[in-house]
This record gives C-alpha cells, sequence and structure tokens, in this order.
C-alpha cells in the first residue's frame, strides 16, 4: 500500500511508556499485566491522529464525513467501551485500507468504501475497528512486545535537510500491528466484537463475511493488474486479511452475533449507503497527483514527469516513491518552498547539506534550473552512494534522491534516475485537461446493460469489466437486474 512506510514511522513516534502494572480488560472484565494506562493510550491517540490527517488528508465531502461518524458512533455507544469519545475519518486515499488508533480514532479510506454495497458493511468495518479499540489490541500488543523484546526498525533514505521529505525513522512493532493486523486470534476476537456491536444496533452481522469475500475479490484482481504492470501488488493487509475465504470460525461468532438481534432486525441499508458514495472520487486525486502509464501529473503544483517503465509509484502527500521491479531501486521526489534566492548548486550544498560531489553539474529540463551530483547518503542500511538532483519551479524546489538497493553502484541505474529528472515539465494545457478524477456514479441499470457494454463506455483502460464486477459485488459473474441500483465510473 502506498502509505505504509511513512505511516508506520507515524505509529512509531511515541511508542516509549514508563508506566506498566494490571489493568481490567473491558472486554474479557479480567485483570491482565500492560505497559500502557488508559490515560496514556488516549494520549498516544491525540498525538498520532494529527500525523495521520497530515499523510493522508481528510476526504473534502463534510456529508459523507458527518455519515460515517453517525454510523460508528451507533455501533460503538453498544460497544465494551462506550464512554470513549470515538472519531471516525474518512481519509482521502485510494487504498483499500482501514485502521485504529488507541483510545478510539478511527479511520476508513474512500478506496476501501467504494467497495461496500450496503450500511451493513460500513458498520461491519468500523464494528472490527471498534473491537480493536474495546480490546485494547495495540496496549496488548505493545506490552508482549516490550515484555519478549521484539522491535522491528525501518528507515527511508535520509537526506541532511530535507526534514520530513526524507528524514529516517525508527518505528517499532506496535506501528506494524496496527496496520497489518494483530494475529489471528486478536483479528478473529474483533471480528467477533464488531458483530455482536452492529448486531445490537440492528444490522446484519452476515455482511460482515460479505466483506471478507469483496476484500478476497479485490486482492485477486490486485495481483492479477500487478502482474500486468510489472509491479509489486498493492494488496491489504488489515481488517480480515487473517481470513481464509472461507473461515469456520468466523461464521460461527457471526452466527452468534445474529442471535441478539432484538426483533430479528436485519437491517442492510444499501439505497442510504448509496446516496451517500454517489459522486465520491474513485483512483488518485488531484491533491496527490495522478498516476497515467509511466507518468505522473501534480495539477495542484503544475508539473509532470516521466519515470521507467514497470517502476511503481508510491504516492504521498508530501513525497514521490519510484521503486525498480523488486525494489531494486528507489528514487524519492520532495519539495520546499524557496525562500532565499541562490543557485541549485547552493541549495544542494547548503540546503540539503551534501559536501562531498562527484559526477556534478547543471542541468535544465524544460529549460529550468536545476543542478545533479552523486554524493553520499545515509539510509536505513548504511551509508551509500546516491544520485541526487535539484530542479527550480514556481518558487520551489523539487529535490530527488536515487538509491540502489543491497549497496549496488549507482551506476546501474544511473541513468534512470537521471532520465526521470530530465522529464520533470510544467504542465501543457492539454495536459491539465486531461487529469479529471474520476468518479463513482449510482444510477439503475438499463434494460441491455451489461458490465461488458459498461466497460466499454468506461473510463478505466485495462480490466475495465473486471474492476466494475469487483465495485458491485459480482466479480464471480451474473449481471444486475434492469432498474436495480449499480455503481458506474465516469
Amino acid at each position: 500500500m502506498r502509505h505504509t512506510t511513512r505511516l508506520l514511522a507515524i505509529l512509531g513516534l511515541t511508542a516509549v511508556f514508563l508506566a506498566s502494572g494490571c489493568a481490567t480488560n473491558p472486554v474479557s472484565k479480567r485483570s491482565e499485566f500492560v505497559l500502557m494506562s488508559e490515560e496514556q493510550e488516549l494520549a498516544l491517540g491525540r498525538q498520532m491522529h494529527a500525523e495521520v490527517l497530515q499523510e493522508y488528508g481528510e476526504y473534502k465531502d463534510p456529508k459523507l464525513q458527518a455519515y460515517v461518524q453517525q454510523v460508528g458512533e451507533r455501533v460503538a455507544a453498544l460497544s465494551d467501551r462506550p464512554q470513549l469519545i470515538y472519531r471516525f475519518t474518512v481519509l482521502d486515499s485510494p487504498e483499500v485500507n482501514a485502521f485504529a488508533l488507541p483510545g478510539g480514532y478511527i479511520y476508513i479510506t474512500r478506496g476501501i468504501m467504494a467497495y461496500f454495497n450496503s450500511e451493513a458493511e460500513l458498520a461491519a468495518v468500523l464494528g472490527h475497528e471498534i473491537g480493536h479499540v474495546t480490546a485494547r489490541h495495540a496496549v496488548r500488543q505493545y506490552t508482549a512486545a516490550q515484555a519478549t523484546g521484539i522491535l522491528a526498525t525501518i528507515g527511508s533514505i535520509f537526506v541532511p535537510g530535507l526534514g520530513s521529505y526524507g528524514g529516517s525513522q525508527l518505528v517499532n512493532v506496535l506501528g506494524t500491528a496496527l496496520l497489518r493486523g494483530y494475529g489471528r486470534e486478536h483479528e478473529l476476537e474483533a471480528d467477533g466484537l464488531g458483530a455482536k456491536y452492529m448486531a445490537k444496533e440492528g444490522y446484519d452481522p452476515m455482511a460482515m463475511l460479505n466483506v471478507l469475500g469483496t476484500l478476497k475479490n479485490q486482492e485477486i484482481l490486485e495481483n492479477q493488474i500487478a502482474k500486468q504492470e510489472g509491479r509489486e501488488p498493492r494488496v491489504y493487509h488489515g481488517v480480515f486479511s487473517t481470513h481464509p475465504d472461507n473461515d469456520t470460525r468466523l461464521q460461527e461468532v457471526v452466527g452468534a452475533a445474529r442471535q441478539l438481534q432484538a426483533g430479528g432486525a436485519k437491517r442492510l441499508e444499501r439505497d442510504r449507503y448509496y446516496s451517500y458514495i454517489d459522486g465520491m472520487i474513485v483512483g488518485d486525486s488531484p491533491r496527490e497527483g495522478f498516476v497515467r502509464g509511466n507518468a505522473f501529473y501534480h495539477p495542484e503544483l503544475g508539473f509532470g514527469l516521466r519515470f521507467p517503465r514497470g517502476w511503481s509509484v508510491k504516492n504521498y502527500p508530501n513525497r514521490v516513491l519510484f521503486v525498480a521491479p523488486g525494489g531494486k531501486a528507489i528514487m524519492q521526489m520532495g519539495a520546499e518552498d524557496l525562500n532565499k534566492r541562490m543557485s541549485p548548486k547552493q541549495f544542494m550544498t547548503e540546503k540539503m547539506g551534501l559536501k562531498k560531489l562527484s559526477y556534478d553539474g547543471a542541468i535544465s529540463p524544460a529549460g529550468l534550473d536545476g543542478y545533479t551530483a552523486v554524493a553520499p547518503a545515509r539510509t536505513s542500511k548504511g551509508t551509500r552512494e546516491a544520485r541526487f538532483s535539484v530542479v527550480f519551479y514556481d518558487k520551489k524546489a523539487y529535490m530527488f534522491a536515487g538509491v540502489v538497493d543491497s549497496g549496488g553502484s549507482v551506476a546501474v541505474y544511473d541513468n534512470a534516475f537521471l532520465d526521470t529528472v530530465s522529464s520533470f515539465h510544467p504542465l501543457t494545457a492539454q495536459e491539465r485537461a486531461s487529469l479529471e478524477p474520476l468518479h463513482l456514479r449510482i444510477a439503475p441499470a438499463a434494460a441491455g446493460d451489461t458490465f461488458a457494454k459498461l466497460a466499454r463506455e468506461s473510463p478505466y483502460e485495462t480490466n475495465a469489466e473486471a474492476r466494475l464486477r469487483l465495485l458491485n459485488g459480482y466479480f464471480r459473474g451474473g449481471e444486475v437486474p434492469p432498474g436495480d441500483l449499480m455503481k458506474v465510473v465516469e
């Protein structure tokens, strides 16, 4: 997933806690040894919440945000920690993801919401995340890791002077667990709790099984598309990722939850859910830029460039990573406002802190001022040589840093690094006109509408029919009956 590395760093920022002792688990009601008090848990959530919003960005749709908050609050009010103030946020990301921070901060991406086909499915995922909060899984995971001394660290390219654009972060196992799940037993416990909470609110807990099937189908399609594009798949590692397709234990906890429903109510609320996602952006947004083939365009900042074919793009609000197949090389691009008149070489030596320059010289992509050089760089795997470049455009300095994995010589990928920088250019009027985000539209199926027909009219360039089928819950076959509501992409 595109934001994994950065979010892991966010989640590890404050994972040092001094207090320890026994506490009563809100779900089991049993006493357990933990290394984080409830006050520390709440403080950690508050601190990381600001970082998550800075990293992802909140999706700018007040009505949708209010709707998700409303659904989440109703489910949380029937949880084992109803005294917490829960905050539910839709993130402006095409990733298929949802996660919870300690203390009741719960996030869901517009990317995963596009695949839901009812309010009950939304409640299932929110309920699952509420279950992680009520059972204090983050606290328990952190305590277990500390007790056994198991810590994991990762880092990104460190470029002196780049701050958040290239800073090295050390993170621990807490962050990994929050993103990739808490293990089979904790995930199943969260499923059971989520199913119970949503059932008490009147939703059909069987929607949880529908979500599982959708996510498994999404993984199948994503693996297929990634293979076609010669890149690593961006599959979902969070909610329900530990479950097999036909999970007997999950079916058991969902079945048990159905017995809790008052009066046999089994709400799905499909039409209401569709009314709120009608018009929602799918795929890339102007805020982060668009990937089209092997080109990257950023309409808000007004630039475009080309990267090598077969490379994948990890797009963050404050930087972009271009990754060679197999992760054998990586090139990072960030930007910084120019506040002082200086040459690109001066910026490189004074602002980026690079001193030992070699193979250096002026460059002028699209007639812009720039400079490039090879210099030592500190990475999570030690010091190695990297290709650095800087290009001035529209009162900003665009900085590039490219390294080769496993200590290989930068010369192996140097042409790819330089070609990418050389392609940097201001957007043309024609490029700007073509860069409109795709939107989800809800409409009744007309007589004669088939997924094959709609695929031919779709803006999707590849796998259009499979994508539309997945969005509508018909991945394995079938057609939407005439008059029934369906999702199309425009």
